[in-house]
Protein backbone atom coordinates (compact mmCIF):
# COMPACT_ATOMS: atom_id res chain seq x y z
CA UNK A 1 0.00 0.00 0.00
CA UNK A 2 2.84 2.63 1.15
CA UNK A 3 4.06 1.73 -2.46
CA UNK A 4 1.24 2.75 -4.02
CA UNK A 5 1.62 6.42 -5.85
CA UNK A 6 -1.18 8.51 -4.71
CA UNK A 7 -2.21 12.40 -4.55
CA UNK A 8 -4.34 13.45 -1.71
CA UNK A 9 -7.26 16.29 -2.56
CA UNK A 10 -8.95 18.45 0.53
CA UNK A 11 -11.46 20.88 0.26
CA UNK A 12 -12.59 22.93 3.83
CA UNK A 13 -15.64 24.55 4.52
CA UNK A 14 -15.48 26.28 7.97
CA UNK A 15 -18.74 27.44 10.27
CA UNK A 16 -17.73 30.82 12.20
CA UNK A 17 -20.33 31.70 14.84
CA UNK A 18 -20.25 35.48 14.28
CA UNK A 19 -20.00 37.69 17.98
CA UNK A 20 -23.27 39.66 17.26
CA UNK A 21 -25.19 40.20 20.41
CA UNK A 22 -28.59 39.34 18.59
CA UNK A 23 -29.16 36.00 16.23
CA UNK A 24 -29.59 36.28 12.41
CA UNK A 25 -32.79 36.98 12.22
CA UNK A 26 -34.26 37.73 15.67
CA UNK A 27 -33.58 39.54 18.93
CA UNK A 28 -33.04 36.81 21.11
CA UNK A 29 -29.84 37.28 22.43
CA UNK A 30 -26.56 35.50 22.22
CA UNK A 31 -24.91 33.47 25.22
CA UNK A 32 -23.20 30.10 25.60
CA UNK A 33 -24.04 27.76 28.98
CA UNK A 34 -26.65 29.35 29.34
CA UNK A 35 -29.94 27.30 30.67
CA UNK A 36 -31.18 25.36 27.51
CA UNK A 37 -33.75 26.55 25.48
CA UNK A 38 -33.62 30.12 27.66
CA UNK A 39 -32.88 32.25 24.32
CA UNK A 40 -35.32 31.51 22.27
CA UNK A 41 -38.53 33.10 20.17
CA UNK A 42 -41.12 32.01 18.11
CA UNK A 43 -38.70 33.37 14.53
CA UNK A 44 -35.80 30.88 15.70
CA UNK A 45 -38.54 28.37 16.84
CA UNK A 46 -39.99 28.16 13.39
CA UNK A 47 -43.61 28.98 14.85
CA UNK A 48 -46.38 29.95 12.03
CA UNK A 49 -46.54 33.50 11.29
CA UNK A 50 -43.12 34.65 13.29
CA UNK A 51 -41.31 36.57 10.46
CA UNK A 52 -37.65 37.33 10.02
CA UNK A 53 -35.36 40.54 10.51
CA UNK A 54 -32.19 40.48 9.05
CA UNK A 55 -28.79 41.40 11.31
CA UNK A 56 -27.35 44.45 9.75
CA UNK A 57 -24.31 44.06 12.11
CA UNK A 58 -23.96 40.15 10.73
CA UNK A 59 -24.04 41.57 7.25
CA UNK A 60 -21.26 43.63 8.00
CA UNK A 61 -19.14 40.97 9.72
CA UNK A 62 -19.06 38.95 6.66
CA UNK A 63 -18.17 41.44 4.48
CA UNK A 64 -15.38 42.46 6.41
CA UNK A 65 -14.13 38.53 6.52
CA UNK A 66 -14.86 38.04 2.91
CA UNK A 67 -12.50 41.40 1.77
CA UNK A 68 -9.57 40.07 4.21
CA UNK A 69 -10.30 36.73 2.45
CA UNK A 70 -9.56 39.19 -0.99
CA UNK A 71 -13.16 38.11 -2.36
CA UNK A 72 -14.99 39.82 -4.82
CA UNK A 73 -18.24 41.18 -2.97
CA UNK A 74 -21.69 41.12 -4.50
CA UNK A 75 -23.87 44.08 -4.38
CA UNK A 76 -26.75 42.04 -4.66
CA UNK A 77 -27.46 39.05 -2.99
CA UNK A 78 -30.71 37.18 -1.48
CA UNK A 79 -31.70 34.50 0.96
CA UNK A 80 -32.66 31.20 0.68
CA UNK A 81 -34.87 28.37 2.18
CA UNK A 82 -32.42 25.26 2.50
CA UNK A 83 -35.29 22.41 3.17
CA UNK A 84 -34.18 19.34 5.19
CA UNK A 85 -35.45 18.23 8.54
CA UNK A 86 -33.52 17.64 11.59
CA UNK A 87 -34.50 17.67 15.26
CA UNK A 88 -32.27 20.58 15.92
CA UNK A 89 -33.92 22.59 13.14
CA UNK A 90 -37.72 23.48 14.35
CA UNK A 91 -38.48 25.43 10.71
CA UNK A 92 -37.54 22.38 9.17
CA UNK A 93 -35.61 24.78 6.63
CA UNK A 94 -32.54 27.00 7.07
CA UNK A 95 -32.23 30.49 5.60
CA UNK A 96 -28.86 30.14 3.89
CA UNK A 97 -27.29 31.78 0.28
CA UNK A 98 -27.34 29.33 -2.15
CA UNK A 99 -26.62 31.14 -5.95
CA UNK A 100 -25.78 34.22 -5.16
CA UNK A 101 -23.52 34.15 -2.39
CA UNK A 102 -22.01 37.22 -0.18
CA UNK A 103 -18.40 36.48 -1.03
CA UNK A 104 -16.60 34.63 -3.90
CA UNK A 105 -13.63 33.96 -5.63
CA UNK A 106 -11.11 34.84 -3.33
CA UNK A 107 -7.67 33.26 -1.57
CA UNK A 108 -5.70 33.44 1.16
CA UNK A 109 -1.96 33.09 1.59
CA UNK A 110 -1.01 30.15 4.22
CA UNK A 111 2.52 29.63 5.87
CA UNK A 112 4.47 26.15 5.01
CA UNK A 113 6.98 24.13 7.06
CA UNK A 114 10.02 25.61 4.57
CA UNK A 115 9.05 29.15 4.85
CA UNK A 116 7.23 29.77 1.87
CA UNK A 117 3.18 30.34 1.52
CA UNK A 118 0.84 28.78 -0.62
CA UNK A 119 -2.29 30.17 -1.98
CA UNK A 120 -5.35 27.98 -0.87
CA UNK A 121 -8.68 29.54 -2.99
CA UNK A 122 -11.40 30.89 -1.54
CA UNK A 123 -14.57 29.16 -3.62
CA UNK A 124 -17.52 31.30 -1.78
CA UNK A 125 -18.38 32.53 1.88
CA UNK A 126 -22.02 33.04 3.20
CA UNK A 127 -24.43 33.95 5.89
CA UNK A 128 -26.85 31.83 7.12
CA UNK A 129 -28.09 30.78 10.71
CA UNK A 130 -27.30 27.83 12.82
CA UNK A 131 -29.18 24.80 14.03
CA UNK A 132 -29.63 23.93 17.40
CA UNK A 133 -27.72 21.35 19.29
CA UNK A 134 -28.42 17.88 20.25
CA UNK A 135 -28.06 16.73 23.19
CA UNK A 136 -27.57 12.20 23.65
CA UNK A 137 -24.91 11.88 27.03
CA UNK A 138 -28.26 11.99 29.18
CA UNK A 139 -29.48 8.42 29.00
CA UNK A 140 -31.30 6.25 26.38
CA UNK A 141 -32.75 9.36 24.65
CA UNK A 142 -31.93 12.47 22.93
CA UNK A 143 -32.55 16.39 24.08
CA UNK A 144 -32.63 19.63 21.99
CA UNK A 145 -31.54 22.86 23.02
CA UNK A 146 -32.17 25.90 20.48
CA UNK A 147 -30.44 28.83 22.35
CA UNK A 148 -27.44 28.24 19.51
CA UNK A 149 -30.42 27.74 16.94
CA UNK A 150 -30.28 30.87 14.37
CA UNK A 151 -27.38 32.65 15.35
CA UNK A 152 -25.36 33.98 12.82
CA UNK A 153 -23.04 31.66 10.97
CA UNK A 154 -20.50 32.27 8.10
CA UNK A 155 -19.27 29.31 5.93
CA UNK A 156 -16.31 30.13 4.41
CA UNK A 157 -15.50 27.04 0.97
CA UNK A 158 -11.91 26.36 -0.17
CA UNK A 159 -11.51 25.22 -3.55
CA UNK A 160 -9.96 21.51 -3.31
CA UNK A 161 -6.45 23.12 -3.09
CA UNK A 162 -5.07 21.46 0.43
CA UNK A 163 -2.61 18.21 0.02
CA UNK A 164 -2.17 16.71 3.61
CA UNK A 165 -3.49 17.59 6.36
CA UNK A 166 -0.91 19.37 7.96
CA UNK A 167 -1.81 21.75 5.08
CA UNK A 168 -5.58 21.94 6.36
CA UNK A 169 -4.72 22.92 10.10
CA UNK A 170 -2.65 25.55 9.22
CA UNK A 171 -4.97 26.82 7.25
CA UNK A 172 -7.56 26.70 9.81
CA UNK A 173 -5.17 28.28 12.45
CA UNK A 174 -5.17 31.07 9.73
CA UNK A 175 -8.46 31.87 9.85
CA UNK A 176 -9.09 31.81 13.58
CA UNK A 177 -6.15 34.34 13.52
CA UNK A 178 -8.03 36.24 10.90
CA UNK A 179 -11.68 36.36 12.27
CA UNK A 180 -10.06 37.23 15.56
CA UNK A 181 -7.91 40.23 14.02
CA UNK A 182 -11.58 41.52 12.69
CA UNK A 183 -13.18 41.12 15.78
CA UNK A 184 -15.88 39.01 14.35
CA UNK A 185 -15.04 36.06 16.09
CA UNK A 186 -14.03 34.61 19.56
CA UNK A 187 -13.59 31.69 17.22
CA UNK A 188 -13.40 29.69 20.42
CA UNK A 189 -13.86 26.00 19.51
CA UNK A 190 -14.18 24.81 22.92
CA UNK A 191 -17.58 27.04 22.69
CA UNK A 192 -18.85 25.98 19.13
CA UNK A 193 -17.52 29.34 17.36
CA UNK A 194 -15.69 27.33 14.48
CA UNK A 195 -16.52 24.17 13.03
CA UNK A 196 -14.43 22.23 10.33
CA UNK A 197 -15.54 19.61 7.98
CA UNK A 198 -12.81 18.45 5.18
CA UNK A 199 -13.62 16.89 2.19
CA UNK A 200 -11.08 14.06 1.12
CA UNK A 201 -10.66 11.82 -1.60
CA UNK A 202 -7.66 10.81 -3.46
CA UNK A 203 -6.11 10.66 -7.29
CA UNK A 204 -4.59 7.01 -6.98
CA UNK A 205 -2.25 5.79 -10.03
CA UNK A 206 -1.96 2.01 -10.39
CA UNK A 207 -1.03 0.31 -13.74
CA UNK A 208 -0.66 3.31 -16.03
CA UNK A 209 -4.27 4.55 -15.12
CA UNK A 210 -5.84 7.50 -12.57
CA UNK A 211 -8.80 6.22 -9.95
CA UNK A 212 -10.26 8.92 -7.96
CA UNK A 213 -11.79 7.51 -4.06
CA UNK A 214 -15.86 8.99 -3.45
CA UNK A 215 -15.34 11.86 -1.83
CA UNK A 216 -15.74 11.89 1.51
CA UNK A 217 -16.48 14.69 4.08
CA UNK A 218 -15.78 14.56 7.78
CA UNK A 219 -18.34 16.23 9.44
CA UNK A 220 -18.59 19.32 12.86
CA UNK A 221 -14.88 18.91 13.91
CA UNK A 222 -14.43 21.43 16.41
CA UNK A 223 -10.16 21.15 17.25
CA UNK A 224 -6.96 21.70 15.18
CA UNK A 225 -6.40 18.14 16.39
CA UNK A 226 -9.47 16.19 15.12
CA UNK A 227 -9.01 18.04 11.59
CA UNK A 228 -5.51 16.48 11.50
CA UNK A 229 -6.06 13.35 12.92
CA UNK A 230 -9.39 12.77 10.68
CA UNK A 231 -7.92 13.36 7.55
CA UNK A 232 -4.72 11.23 8.31
CA UNK A 233 -7.23 8.61 8.74
CA UNK A 234 -9.59 9.21 5.91
CA UNK A 235 -6.36 8.88 3.79
CA UNK A 236 -5.21 5.97 4.94
CA UNK A 237 -9.26 4.00 5.45
CA UNK A 238 -9.54 5.21 1.46
CA UNK A 239 -6.63 4.09 0.17
CA UNK A 240 -7.65 0.20 1.86
CA UNK A 241 -11.04 0.76 0.42
CA UNK A 242 -9.79 1.44 -2.72
CA UNK A 243 -7.39 -1.80 -2.76
CA UNK A 244 -9.89 -4.27 -1.17
CA UNK A 245 -12.84 -3.27 -3.15
CA UNK A 246 -11.74 -1.03 -5.94
CA UNK A 247 -14.43 1.74 -5.14
CA UNK A 248 -13.90 4.53 -7.35
CA UNK A 249 -15.80 7.34 -7.76
CA UNK A 250 -18.13 6.64 -10.34
CA UNK A 251 -19.42 3.71 -8.30
CA UNK A 252 -20.34 5.95 -5.20
CA UNK A 253 -22.14 9.03 -4.42
CA UNK A 254 -20.37 11.59 -1.36
CA UNK A 255 -20.30 10.36 1.79
CA UNK A 256 -20.73 11.95 5.19
CA UNK A 257 -18.61 10.67 8.17
CA UNK A 258 -18.30 11.62 11.66
CA UNK A 259 -15.06 11.41 13.75
CA UNK A 260 -14.62 9.10 17.03
CA UNK A 261 -12.59 10.88 19.33
CA UNK A 262 -12.01 7.81 21.67
CA UNK A 263 -11.54 5.19 19.04
CA UNK A 264 -9.72 7.50 16.61
CA UNK A 265 -11.96 6.43 12.97
CA UNK A 266 -13.95 8.00 11.17
CA UNK A 267 -17.95 6.78 11.04
CA UNK A 268 -20.36 6.81 8.12
CA UNK A 269 -23.14 8.66 8.72
CA UNK A 270 -25.34 8.68 5.25
CA UNK A 271 -24.43 9.39 1.86
CA UNK A 272 -24.51 13.15 0.75
CA UNK A 273 -27.57 15.00 -0.92
CA UNK A 274 -26.82 17.25 -3.99
CA UNK A 275 -28.13 20.72 -4.07
CA UNK A 276 -31.22 19.75 -5.72
CA UNK A 277 -32.28 17.74 -2.68
CA UNK A 278 -32.19 20.57 -0.86
CA UNK A 279 -35.22 22.29 -2.88
CA UNK A 280 -33.47 25.82 -2.69
CA UNK A 281 -35.83 28.62 -2.88
CA UNK A 282 -35.29 32.43 -2.14
CA UNK A 283 -36.73 32.95 0.97
CA UNK A 284 -40.49 35.12 0.03
CA UNK A 285 -39.73 36.41 3.80
CA UNK A 286 -37.00 38.52 3.28
CA UNK A 287 -35.61 41.40 1.41
CA UNK A 288 -32.56 40.87 -0.99
CA UNK A 289 -29.79 42.68 0.25
CA UNK A 290 -28.23 45.65 -1.70
CA UNK A 291 -24.37 45.94 -0.72
CA UNK A 292 -22.34 49.64 -2.45
CA UNK A 293 -21.57 53.04 -1.84
CA UNK A 294 -21.04 54.50 1.53
CA UNK A 295 -22.08 51.41 3.38
CA UNK A 296 -19.49 49.36 1.59
CA UNK A 297 -16.92 51.82 1.83
CA UNK A 298 -17.07 51.92 5.65
CA UNK A 299 -16.99 48.10 6.21
CA UNK A 300 -13.95 48.47 4.36
CA UNK A 301 -12.69 51.46 6.59
CA UNK A 302 -12.48 48.42 9.46
CA UNK A 303 -9.67 46.67 7.98
CA UNK A 304 -6.65 46.05 9.47
CA UNK A 305 -3.04 44.61 8.56
CA UNK A 306 -3.41 40.54 8.82
CA UNK A 307 -1.61 38.68 10.89
CA UNK A 308 0.69 36.77 8.12
CA UNK A 309 1.45 40.00 6.58
CA UNK A 310 2.13 41.15 10.05
CA UNK A 311 4.34 38.20 10.94
CA UNK A 312 6.56 39.04 7.41
CA UNK A 313 6.81 42.53 8.26
CA UNK A 314 8.71 41.77 11.47
CA UNK A 315 10.91 39.44 10.34
CA UNK A 316 11.63 41.98 7.62
CA UNK A 317 11.69 45.03 9.90
CA UNK A 318 12.16 44.47 12.74
CA UNK A 319 14.90 41.42 12.13
CA UNK A 320 12.87 38.76 14.13
CA UNK A 321 13.00 35.45 13.71
CA UNK A 322 9.97 33.70 11.81
CA UNK A 323 9.20 31.62 15.22
CA UNK A 324 9.10 35.11 17.27
CA UNK A 325 7.30 36.69 14.64
CA UNK A 326 4.51 34.30 14.77
CA UNK A 327 4.09 34.15 18.71
CA UNK A 328 4.26 38.30 18.63
CA UNK A 329 1.26 38.42 15.82
CA UNK A 330 -0.39 35.41 17.02
CA UNK A 331 -3.11 37.93 18.82
CA UNK A 332 -3.72 41.48 17.54
CA UNK A 333 -3.76 42.96 21.20
CA UNK A 334 -0.16 40.94 21.50
CA UNK A 335 1.05 42.85 18.41
CA UNK A 336 -0.28 46.26 19.02
CA UNK A 337 1.39 46.74 22.56
CA UNK A 338 4.63 45.27 21.12
CA UNK A 339 4.51 47.88 18.32
CA UNK A 340 3.42 50.80 20.89
CA UNK A 341 6.57 49.93 22.57
CA UNK A 342 8.95 49.31 20.00
CA UNK A 343 7.62 53.15 19.17
CA UNK A 344 8.63 54.17 22.73
CA UNK A 345 12.60 53.42 22.28
CA UNK A 346 12.61 49.94 23.14
CA UNK A 347 14.51 47.85 20.91
CA UNK A 348 12.29 45.12 19.07
CA UNK A 349 14.33 42.03 19.71
CA UNK A 350 15.07 42.79 23.39
CA UNK A 351 11.11 43.45 23.66
CA UNK A 352 10.64 40.61 21.86
CA UNK A 353 11.87 38.37 24.53
CA UNK A 354 10.56 40.32 27.27
CA UNK A 355 7.23 40.15 26.16
CA UNK A 356 7.79 35.86 24.79
CA UNK A 357 9.68 34.80 27.86
CA UNK A 358 7.87 36.73 30.54
CA UNK A 359 4.96 38.46 29.98
CA UNK A 360 3.17 35.62 28.22
CA UNK A 361 4.21 33.24 30.78
CA UNK A 362 2.71 35.45 33.29
CA UNK A 363 -0.70 35.72 30.58
CA UNK A 364 -0.57 31.81 30.67
CA UNK A 365 -0.61 31.73 34.33
CA UNK A 366 -3.72 33.67 35.14
CA UNK A 367 -5.43 32.58 32.13
CA UNK A 368 -5.38 35.45 29.95
CA UNK A 369 -4.21 36.99 27.01
CA UNK A 370 -1.38 39.88 27.46
CA UNK A 371 -3.37 42.79 26.66
CA UNK A 372 -5.87 41.92 30.12
CA UNK A 373 -2.98 42.05 32.37
CA UNK A 374 -3.51 45.97 31.73
CA UNK A 375 0.98 46.33 30.88
CA UNK A 376 1.39 49.89 29.73
CA UNK A 377 3.58 49.96 26.87
CA UNK A 378 5.45 53.13 27.96
CA UNK A 379 6.68 51.00 30.87
CA UNK A 380 7.03 47.95 29.01
CA UNK A 381 9.52 49.91 26.50
CA UNK A 382 11.27 51.82 29.52
CA UNK A 383 12.18 47.73 31.21
CA UNK A 384 13.42 47.21 27.94
CA UNK A 385 15.31 49.61 27.85
CA UNK A 386 16.65 48.96 31.35
CA UNK A 387 17.67 45.40 30.57
CA UNK A 388 19.40 46.61 27.66
CA UNK A 389 21.63 49.50 29.68
CA UNK A 390 22.41 46.52 32.37
CA UNK A 391 20.84 48.18 34.79
CA UNK A 392 18.74 44.81 35.75
CA UNK A 393 19.04 41.42 34.87
CA UNK A 394 16.89 38.85 33.36
CA UNK A 395 15.70 37.39 36.67
CA UNK A 396 15.07 40.91 38.06
CA UNK A 397 12.78 42.15 34.88
CA UNK A 398 10.63 38.60 35.46
CA UNK A 399 10.00 40.13 39.20
CA UNK A 400 9.17 43.66 37.91
CA UNK A 401 7.09 42.66 35.65
CA UNK A 402 4.93 41.58 38.23
CA UNK A 403 4.60 43.97 40.39
CA UNK A 404 3.83 46.42 37.54
CA UNK A 405 0.99 44.25 36.42
CA UNK A 406 -0.08 44.57 40.34
CA UNK A 407 0.57 47.94 40.98
CA UNK A 408 0.78 50.06 37.28
CA UNK A 409 4.22 51.61 38.68
CA UNK A 410 6.74 52.46 36.44
CA UNK A 411 9.27 49.78 36.36
CA UNK A 412 12.46 52.39 37.73
CA UNK A 413 10.42 52.63 40.30
CA UNK A 414 10.28 49.23 41.15
CA UNK A 415 13.75 48.11 40.58
CA UNK A 416 14.78 50.66 43.34
CA UNK A 417 11.78 49.93 45.65
CA UNK A 418 12.98 46.31 45.20
CA UNK A 419 16.64 46.97 45.34
CA UNK A 420 17.29 44.91 42.22
CA UNK A 421 19.33 48.01 40.32
CA UNK A 422 22.29 46.09 38.83
CA UNK A 423 25.73 47.33 39.98
CA UNK A 424 27.59 48.77 37.23
CA UNK A 425 30.54 51.15 39.22
CA UNK A 426 33.66 50.07 37.85
CA UNK A 427 35.71 51.28 40.41
CA UNK A 428 33.60 49.65 43.14
CA UNK A 429 33.45 46.03 41.06
CA UNK A 430 37.04 46.11 40.44
CA UNK A 431 37.80 46.50 43.68
CA UNK A 432 35.01 43.06 44.85
CA UNK A 433 36.70 41.30 41.40
CA UNK A 434 40.64 41.82 43.22
CA UNK A 435 39.13 40.59 46.30
CA UNK A 436 37.43 37.28 44.64
CA UNK A 437 40.80 36.48 42.77
CA UNK A 438 42.66 37.07 46.24
CA UNK A 439 40.77 34.55 48.17
CA UNK A 440 40.71 31.84 45.06
CA UNK A 441 43.97 31.71 44.43
CA UNK A 442 43.65 27.51 42.66
CA UNK A 443 40.38 29.30 40.69
CA UNK A 444 42.70 31.76 39.31
CA UNK A 445 45.69 29.17 38.30
CA UNK A 446 42.35 27.25 36.44
CA UNK A 447 42.15 30.22 34.67
CA UNK A 448 45.57 31.05 33.48
CA UNK A 449 46.37 27.05 32.92
CA UNK A 450 43.98 27.74 29.38
CA UNK A 451 43.12 23.44 30.37
CA UNK A 452 39.89 21.76 30.06
CA UNK A 453 39.14 23.59 33.78
CA UNK A 454 39.50 27.08 32.81
CA UNK A 455 36.00 27.62 31.92
CA UNK A 456 34.38 26.34 34.37
CA UNK A 457 36.93 28.35 36.89
CA UNK A 458 35.95 31.43 35.32
CA UNK A 459 32.05 30.59 35.90
CA UNK A 460 33.49 29.90 39.92
CA UNK A 461 34.97 33.53 40.20
CA UNK A 462 31.98 35.26 38.30
CA UNK A 463 29.95 33.57 40.99
CA UNK A 464 31.54 34.64 43.69
CA UNK A 465 31.47 38.01 42.67
CA UNK A 466 27.98 37.77 42.05
CA UNK A 467 27.59 36.35 45.95
CA UNK A 468 29.37 39.24 47.28
CA UNK A 469 27.37 42.09 45.70
CA UNK A 470 23.71 39.57 46.38
CA UNK A 471 23.44 39.17 42.41
CA UNK A 472 23.69 42.97 41.82
CA UNK A 473 26.62 42.97 40.30
CA UNK A 474 26.47 43.59 36.44
CA UNK A 475 27.91 40.55 34.96
CA UNK A 476 29.27 41.99 31.65
CA UNK A 477 31.04 44.63 33.51
CA UNK A 478 32.03 41.64 36.05
CA UNK A 479 33.26 39.47 33.36
CA UNK A 480 34.99 42.63 31.26
CA UNK A 481 37.24 43.63 34.66
CA UNK A 482 38.16 39.58 35.14
CA UNK A 483 39.32 38.87 31.64
CA UNK A 484 41.37 42.13 32.02
CA UNK A 485 43.17 41.28 35.24
CA UNK A 486 43.59 37.73 34.56
CA UNK A 487 45.18 38.10 31.21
Amino acid sequence: MNDLEYKVIIGLEIHVQLCTKTKMFCSCQVGFGEQPNSRVCPVCLGMPGSLPVMNKKAVEYAVLVGLALNCKIADFTKWDRKSYYYPDLPKNYQISQYDLPLAENGYIDVPLDDGKTKKIRITRAHLEEDAGKNIHSTGNFSQVDLNRAGTALLEIVTEPDLNNSRQAKTLAIELQKIVRYLVVSEADMQKGHMRFEPNVNLIINKDGKEYKTPIVEIKNLNSFRALERSIDYEIERQLDEFLQTGKVMQMGNKSTRGWDGEKQVTVLQREKEEANDYRYFPDPDLVPVVLKGKWLDDIKGNLCELPLKKQIRYVSKFKLSEYDAGVLTAERSTAELFEKAVQAGAKPKRLCNLITQIGLKLANEAGRCLAELGLNAQHLAQLAVMIEKGEINASAADNIMQQMIKTQKDPTTLANELNLIQKSDEDELDKIVGQSLEENAQAVEDVKSGGKKSKKALGFLIGQVMKKTKGKANPKIVSKILHKKLS
